[in-house]
């Protein structure tokens, strides 16, 4: 069996982002101070994307990934495309709130606005100046024994957060901005597949705002139609794989949101599914099912025959670790509705979208990963 082959019949998978340890948190705090160097936060990043290789290969886990070690936030994927400040803004971000885990009242309620506001204009038209991805992906590559995975940032969540008020003359209009990220992260997944990368995930939170109310109801405010907007962002997702299909296993996660232990969006995928899950050209469907918010496992009715389900099971957002037996139960469920053979498992989303984490242990993170791995050998062997 190929490499490809075995990824693609993976029944355990990851999203990617893991706990940071205290000290690569206090690491990028100093050097965003000026305490230390480049090289010295550099180093003590290698040195953690190490440690946590290490510890994903020790639990068994088929694919591994660096945990997101080098970005401030997961939206860093696109942080190296001249006329996009990405960087300066997650910098800004963090060194204003670098706390560990933000603050505790707040973790586990939905964090609606932080959506929108999260902003910032083109500068000038975008040109990929780095490939943030492949410089993760070369050096997790270079320690890791275990396939290795590359996470980018999905070409609608881009547009989402693009402010178009602020970024004429480069952009009018967001159907431009959205065709220039397409063709950038597809320069991305260029290079990732031609370095050999094996398993390239599409990170797009944004389909949930397809369903969520909150979300509908200010794009209708705007005078844009939700199910064009869907449609537009289903072809963008697949216009970043397209020239690629084949080359390596393409997966997409899609989630409610994540940061600080929050969710920002609602809704069961029932609004969306037949046209999302019957046109997304993807190998891998990473979907978010922890929690009620997600509604049932009737959806996946729609899912065609081929791509893998990876069903979110385990929540990233607090340290209760789930049992082998309930997560087999939902399986089980979700076999009324799709072949048990076409079913995967994982996280429902990354453990720390931005650097400070969710509100969990690292001991109770790997506990859970180890749980997965224990239920994925007893329902599929």
């Amino acid at each position: 069996m190929s490499k490809r082959e075995k990824i693609l019949g993976m029944r355990v998978d990851q999203v990617g982002s893991l706990l940071r340890p205290q000290s690569l948190i206090e690491a990028f705090l100093a050097f965003g101070n000026g305490r230390i160097s480049r090289e010295e936060l550099d180093a003590a990043i290698k040195q953690g994307i190490r440690d946590v290789v290490a510890k994903q290969e020790r639990i068994g886990f088929p694919i591994v990934t660096d945990g997101e070690y080098e970005r401030i936030n997961w939206q860093m994927s696109f942080a190296k495309v001249e006329g996009w400040d990405l960087d300066t803004f997650s910098w800004k971000g963090f060194l204003s709130n670098p706390s560990s885990r933000y603050e505790h009242e707040h973790s586990h309620q939905r964090g609606a606005d932080a959506v929108e506001v999260f902003k910032t204009p083109a500068t000038a038209k975008l040109h990929l100046a780095g490939n943030f991805p492949l410089q993760e992906y070369k050096y997790l590559a270079s320690v890791a024994t275990a396939p290795a995975k590359a996470m980018i940032m999905g070409p609608d969540r881009v547009s989402q957060m693009c402010d178009l008020a602020t970024s004429a003359p480069h952009y009018t209009n967001s159907n431009d901005f959205l065709a220039d990220v397409v063709r950038i992260e597809s320069e991305m997944v260029r290079g990732l597949v031609d370095a050999g990368c094996p398993y390239i995930q599409l990170d797009e939170p944004s389909y949930t705002g397809y369903v969520d109310r909150a979300t509908l109801e200010r794009m209708k405010s705007r005078g844009e139609d939700p199910l064009t907007n869907l449609r537009r962002a289903i072809a963008a997702s697949n216009g970043v794989i397209d020239a690629h299909r084949g080359k390596s296993v393409f997966g997409i996660h899609i989630c409610r949101g994540n940061r600080a232990s929050m969710w920002h969006r609602e809704g069961a995928y029932d609004g969306i599914a037949e046209e999302l899950f019957s046109s997304l050209r993807f190998d891998r469907l990473l979907l978010e099912y922890d929690t009620e918010r997600a509604g049932g496992f009737e959806p996946l009715r729609f899912v065609p025959k081929g791509p893998m389900v990876v069903l979110g099971l385990v929540t990233t957002k607090t340290g209760e670790v789930e049992s082998v037996e309930m997560l087999t139960r939902r399986i089980e469920e979700a076999a009324r509705f799709i072949d048990i053979d076409q079913l995967a498992i994982s996280p429902q989303c990354g453990f720390a979208s931005g650097i400070a984490g969710n509100d969990l242990s690292e001991e109770q993170q790997w506990r859970k990963l180890e749980v997965l791995v224990e239920t994925a050998r007893k329902v599929w062997g």
